[in-house]
């Protein structure tokens, strides 16, 4: 008899798996960008000394539509 650990995962597990690492990947790619975007544009904002925050605002909402674009892109990639 075989060991239950050797046993190979069903296609259909591993395809599962496959695409739980690949939507895990792309949402923490998201916070980072997002992260990043938001920083720069504060650090920016604190440099111009504007009491509005201008590119905190610029930023942020360029890093949403950018990460938007992506999901869509690889979301269909799959299609």
């Amino acid at each position: 008899m075989k060991e239950p650990s050797s046993r190979k995962k069903p296609p259909q597990e591993k395809k599962r798996n496959y695409l739980l690492l690949r939507y895990a990947g792309l949402a923490f790619q998201m916070m980072a960008t997002l992260g990043l975007a938001v920083f720069v544009g504060y650090k920016l904002d604190q440099r111009t000394g504007w009491s509005f925050p201008v590119f905190l605002i610029i930023f942020s909402l360029l890093a949403l539509t950018l990460l938007l674009w992506q999901i869509i892109k690889d979301t269909r990639r799959n299609e």
